[in-house]
């Protein structure tokens, strides 16, 4: 086992990467990475399987048995995705049983263009759900508005829920909420709490790629900012995580069973060249989170990465650093808005890649 990771995970931190293909199952490359790199779960989106696709010659068979079907896209990507994700949580099922359901899980998104539809996120979750067949699998859904809703349904049918999108703590707040109510529905309907499980996915390197641009626009002083709004935004997550989990609200739910949903920290991957590439690891340590990994920020990781300051804080010093952002002209608020309207947007554009991978596949 890697001795960094296995530090890593033993200070609190699941370790998921965020990638999967059938190549990585049928080669053994993921139960490698279970077994020497301390990886306990995986997250997945249709940009991975796009990618996946494209460049997988191991994908041949099942689609020249799709073409011969004559099964239209929209199909054959449900059953190339949902194929994927089923195979990877029989790999993980081992770990799922050893954390009794916290770890070994695996995720797979409902469609993009449902972001702003409420009553089809939650048709298309439950289908989702059904097709894969396994109880360690996670439904990705959107903390849009529209999607706040859609995340206490799902929650209140007993299905597990990993929430992506999110970029403000107020939101975060939010999807906090509604996963609360979707347990207290689910307890009102008779479900069993401990089974239900989800993780809030925090977005972090992007929040730095758009403040750090907007603080290159204004120039002077405010170039000091750069690369630590990203960090500071995560902290303040983590104290609001801490505080709502040790409430009076969810006291009442975990004496029925209930479990705290873990903040997940996505997006990790850093993009500027001048910072740290381990960054987004090393200052997002804390027990009882998870960090979802590209594998390049996993091996990295693996090779040089060190715990850095524990994201654990009072928030007195994030919230100085949000301020400072603030009187140095960075619309925080806009921000987190542009950022969860790009973020559909690509997750859209990402989905339509799909179809014409798969489209060009079966063609």
């Amino acid at each position: 086992m890697n001795a960094r990771l296995q530090t890593l995970s033993e200070a609190g931190v699941s370790v998921w990467l965020d990638d999967l293909s059938r190549s990585r199952l049928t080669s053994g490359n993921l139960e490698g990475l279970i077994r020497d790199y301390s990886v306990v779960g995986v997250t997945t989106n249709p940009t991975i399987f796009a990618e996946a696709i494209s460049h997988g010659d191991v994908y041949g068979d099942l689609l020249s048995a799709l073409r011969t079907e004559k099964i239209p896209v929209a199909e054959a990507i449900r059953k190339l995705t949902t194929d994927d994700v089923r195979d990877a949580c029989d790999v993980f099922a081992e770990t799922y049983r050893a954390t009794g359901g916290e770890n070994g899980r695996v995720s797979i998104e409902v469609e993009p263009g449902l972001a702003l539809q409420t009553d089809a996120t939650i048709a298309q979750a439950r289908e989702l759900h059904e097709r894969v067949g396994r109880e360690n699998v996670l439904i990705k859904i959107p903390a849009t508005k529209q999607g706040l809703p859609a995340i206490s349904a799902t929650i209140a049918a007993g299905i597990s829920v990993n929430v992506t999108l999110i970029f403000s703590v107020e939101r975060y707040l939010e999807v906090i909420d509604a996963y609360l109510y979707g347990l207290e529905q689910a307890a009102a309907s008779g479900f069993d709490l401990s089974r239900i499980h989800s993780v809030a996915s925090v977005f972090v390197s992007r929040i730095d790629t758009e403040v750090d641009k907007r603080l290159d626009a204004l120039g002077g002083d405010a170039v000091a900012l750069k690369g630590k709004a990203a960090i500071a935004n995560a902290q303040l997550a983590y104290a609001a995580y801490q505080t709502a989990f040790t409430g009076e609200r969810f006291a009442a739910l975990e004496s029925k069973g209930a479990r705290a949903q873990r903040a997940l920290w996505a997006s990790t991957g850093v993009k500027n060249p001048d910072y740290p590439d381990t960054l987004y690891v090393s200052s997002l340590v804390a027990p009882n989170v998870v960090n979802t990994m590209p594998e390049k920020t996993l091996m990295a990781y693996a090779d040089h990465g060190a715990i850095g300051a524990p994201v654990v804080d009072t928030g007195l010093v994030a919230a100085e650093t949000m301020r400072a952002l603030s009187a140095a002209g960075v619309d925080m608020s806009d921000v987190f808005v542009t950022l969860e309207n790009e973020g559909v947007e690509k997750f859209v554009k990402s989905w339509g890649d799909l179809e014409a991978t798969v489209e060009k596949a079966l063609a």
